[in-house]
């Protein structure tokens, strides 16, 4: 899936800002949007109804679904054994679950206070998160000042965030964060000594 998201995955950002996408998605309340961690990555969503019973989304791990999904909506198409084989169960064994460790991945604790934030906060994170992402896999800073320079973007932006903005507010405090992002390898002392 390319190394953005496998970096997002490493970090947990991808959670967090699933977290933000289900908000507006559902338009549910962030106290009732919940982070559970499955290491088997079969079970892609899950939605607890009314009633108390939960449905769930199970596959291989494979992009190739949701996208196809994507183009065909709202039908289904069919997909034989041979592009998509079967999830056996039996074979794949159990299913098992985890809460997240915020203190190990603070990124969720970030997504969740960018949400609740609201306004140009979400695209200030997730414009943090892409640059700091970037610099990473340029070498220009180390794994954990990704979370570093993430907080730090959203900390200087409490001061101009804006709670209903304007698509040329959106765009204007996105290149901000990036920018921003981009300097603190510099001020902020994150830039890792090269050996």
């Amino acid at each position: 899936m390319g190394k953005k998201i496998t970096v997002d995955s490493a970090t947990l950002f991808n959670k967090g800002l699933e977290v933000i996408e289900a908000h507006y998605l559902y338009v549910a309340d962030y106290e009732n949007i919940e982070i559970v961690i499955h290491p088997q990555s079969i079970i892609h969503s899950m939605v607890e109804t009314q009633d108390s019973s939960i449905l769930a989304q199970l596959r291989w791990p494979d992009m190739r679904l949701p996208i196809l999904y994507t183009k065909s909506r709202p039908d289904r198409i069919y997909s034989s054994e041979i592009t998509w084989p079967s999830l056996d169960l039996c074979k794949l064994g159990s299913l098992t679950f985890k809460a997240p460790d915020n203190v190990k991945y603070p990124s969720m604790e970030l997504a969740y206070a960018a949400g609740r934030a609201g306004g140009t906060m979400t695209g200030v994170l997730s414009a943090a998160n892409e640059k700091a992402v970037e610099m990473f896999i340029n070498e220009q800073i180390g794994y954990l000042d990704i979370f570093k320079v993430v907080e730090l973007t959203c900390n200087k932006h409490q001061a101009e965030l804006v709670s209903s903005p304007s698509l040329e507010e959106i765009v204007h405090y996105d290149l901000w964060a990036r920018d921003y992002a981009a300097t603190l390898q510099f001020s902020a002392g994150l830039r890792p000594a090269l050996v």
